[in-house]
């Protein structure tokens, strides 16, 4: 027996070194990464480069050290942040030099977009662009002297040994260009703070609508230029714009550019869900990567464009790129995770391309209409032998070409489609970046909220509900937001983003169910906002909490991206919060960030896009529609699934808190209040003589 227990723990201990020296040889070098969550951060964990962590850590001892800092900012999606790594941050050779001269701090952007921002924005001082992966190199306390994206493996060495010798040898030059960058950067970010005006005309709004349409590309929609990005909330606002002014060349514009979008290789044809850009002026090939910000968002302009023409290809995209961020980017929480790489098998867009001959094989004799439909080419329409789908023709036209009905044409396109999804679905997938971000889950609930208003499914509102009830639980501890959530943990304080963007769910929660839990959960945080973020000398929020680590130049930013900016997120949010809970000083501070802004808004609304809606709002006062009795929830939805522009919904069985509910409840009864700036019109109880009273107003 003795000998038995003891050949056992033989083999268990040969075993456990086994395993140890399996581990040491699969993970030869480990760093201070490896405690992080964010999957871009742990990809480097076995880099043989010492990388740390943003934070005091890697900091102080730059400090306690003399040595300058690399900060190598990137995201888990970025393709050629991956191709440097493999390049430059796995070599030894490079690593020495790294870890002997420099202390290296590897960056998430999307968990730390307060430290992008500042050193992209000296990169842009230093060298007039930007992008990612972002290389910056800093003296021991931060501020930058050199930046610079995508380096070669023989580049990337000629600048660490260029800048090391440039701050060993002229020490007194380096900080001098330290203190010029760290100007040029807050030149770049001081916005002077104006007096408030409160007349709103509407010529200042047209002009500067119909300037922006006039950079659009008329015939394949989007900006001119020969990479183009969505750009969801802009065209939002832009179609809203041309609604409510009745102009047909804005409107089509928006149309024109949904359309191609929709059409193109940008959109997966398979799976539903947008890429991130395309890589060419006809949104042909992509750069594979997809987003939950830009599907979040294009969820939402989707929406609004079926809601204003019926169109069902619009619902069609809505209820894939629905089923997409369900099916891969949904957490088992029922929050969203963040993206999908463009690689997968150390390829770009490998996952989504097909050769002529793998449609043939899986289609049989019914493969000539689907590639006719999607543009599949024996040689390829993208690179040798590979095809980027893009539908290139109509139903009726292959119709005609094939000698068929349009439901059979149909049905080939429907039925190739599943089995090229089935196909697909066995393919080595791109990598997940399964951390979930609070601002971005907050755009989400925005999209979800206006899906469910356009198409009234109730699955997509209870998603909606799920994902706030989420944040509300776990992103927020009673008395800060956070960033991040991983592994059961969040670990970043939250930045303005992520306030505004839960802030705007929330109010768009409460407008698809009248539950007044979500305005209370709305005001708490925009409170919370106004103790700790609000700059009252400038006028505007602070990107970060006054209570968190500064960094090496203060930021509030105004300009909307491909993201708005939290700023303008929040003056519109107080327009809304403060028209409906009767807030007469978030109205006024509303107003005010609107005068910092509207200098820019003018001269680039393409690029101040929230700052022109709430332009808008000021020169067409925005409906308050009261919905109030049994039978609210049906009539909301009726109302809603018509495009609604510049409305706030409210109501409820009965009158609730808000002051403009009172007196409106009838026992028994549900009707409609169409009001403007609280003076209501008569009360009706139809959907349709509520929706005439809205059109003679706005004639």
């Amino acid at each position: 027996m003795k000998t038995a227990v003891l050949t056992l723990l033989s083999l268990h201990l040969a075993f456990w070194v086994s395993c140890q020296q399996n581990n040491m040889q699969e993970h030869s070098y480990t760093n201070h990464l490896i405690h992080e969550s964010s999957p871009y951060l742990l990809q480097h964990a076995h880099n043989p480069v010492n990388w740390y962590p943003w934070g005091e850590e890697a900091l102080e001892l730059a400090k306690k050290e003399k040595k300058l800092i690399i900060v190598s900012i990137g995201y888990a999606a970025c393709h050629w942040c991956h191709v440097m790594e493999k390049e430059s941050f796995e070599d030894t050779t490079v690593a020495n030099l790294m870890n002997k001269y420099y202390i290296s701090i590897k960056v998430d952007r999307e968990e730390r977009p307060d430290v992008d921002q500042v050193y992209m924005d000296a990169a842009q001082v230093l060298t007039g662009r930007g992008g990612w992966p972002l290389n910056v190199i800093a003296l021991p306390d931060g501020r930058p002297i050199f930046a610079g994206t995508y380096f070669t493996r023989q580049q990337w060495i000629k600048v660490l040994k260029g800048v090391q010798e440039f701050y060993e040898k002229n020490p007194e030059k380096a900080l001098e260009q330290a203190m010029q960058v760290a100007a040029g950067v807050h030149r770049l970010n001081v916005i002077p703070k104006v007096t408030v005006d409160t007349q709103f005309d509407k010529k200042t709004l047209t002009t500067a609508a119909q300037d922006w349409v006039k950079a659009l590309d008329e015939r394949l929609g989007g900006r001119r230029g020969n990479i183009k990005f969505p750009m969801p909330k802009s065209y939002r606002v832009l179609l809203e714009y041309a609604v409510l002014n009745h102009d047909q060349k804005a409107q089509q514009a928006v149309l024109t550019t949904l359309d191609n979008m929709a059409a193109g290789g940008i959109y997966d044809h398979i799976g539903g869900g947008f890429a991130r850009y395309s890589t060419d002026a006809y949104w042909h090939v992509p750069h594979f990567e997809k987003m939950l910000y830009d599907n979040a968002q294009l969820l939402a302009l989707y929406s609004d464009a079926y809601r204003l023409t019926g169109q069902q290809r619009y619902r069609q995209v809505v209820e894939e790129t629905i089923a997409f961020c369900n099916r891969e980017l949904r957490a088992p929480e029922k929050a969203y995770y963040s993206s999908l790489d463009a690689d997968s098998e150390g390829e770009e867009g490998k996952y989504y391309v097909w050769s002529a001959a793998e449609v043939d094989s899986l289609l049989g004799e019914k493969s000539a209409v689907f590639k006719a439909y999607y543009d599949i080419k024996a040689n390829g329409n993208w690179e040798a032998g590979k095809n980027v789908l893009r539908v290139v023709t109509s139903i009726d036209e292959l119709a005609n070409k094939f000698g068929l009905t349009r439901e059979q044409v149909q049905q080939t396109i429907d039925e190739g489609k599943q089995l090229l999804f089935t196909a697909r679905e066995q393919r080595v997938r791109p990598g997940l970046d399964d951390k979930i971000l609070t601002s971005w889950n907050g755009l989400m609930l925005s999209g979800l909220a206006a899906a469910y208003q356009a198409t009234g499914r109730e699955a997509d509102r209870q998603s909606a509900l799920k994902l706030g009830d989420f944040i509300w639980q776990k992103m927020w501890d009673g008395h800060q937001l956070f960033r991040n959530y991983k592994n059961g943990r969040a670990t970043i304080s939250g930045f303005l983003d992520d306030y505004a963007f839960v802030i705007e769910g929330y109010i768009d929660l409460y407008q698809i169910t009248f539950d007044e839990t979500w305005l209370r959960r709305a005001t708490e945080l925009t409170g919370l906002l106004d103790e700790h973020f609000w700059d009252e000398k400038n006028g505007l929020y602070r990107f970060k909490s006054r209570d968190d680590d500064p960094l090496y130049v203060d930021k509030a930013v105004i300009e909307d991206n491909v993201i708005p900016a939290g700023n303008s997120a929040m003056a519109l949010n107080l327009f809304k919060l403060g028209h409906l809970l009767d807030n007469h000083d978030w109205l006024a501070r509303s107003d005010s960030m609107l005068a910092i802004a509207r200098g820019y808004m003018a001269q680039h609304a393409a690029f101040y896009y929230n700052w022109l809606q709430l332009y808008q709002y000021r020169v067409v006062a925005p409906f308050e529609v009261a919905i109030v009795g049994p039978e609210y929830d049906k009539l909301r939805l009726q109302l809603a699934g018509r495009y609604l522009p510049a409305t706030l919904l409210l109501g409820g069985a009965e009158e609730g808190t808000l002051a403009l509910l009172q007196g409106k409840y009838k026992p028994g009864e549900t009707y409609i209040y169409v009001c403007v700036n609280k003076t209501c019109q008569l009360p009706v109880q139809e959907v349709k003589a509520a929706w005439q009273q809205m059109v003679e107003l706005r004639k």
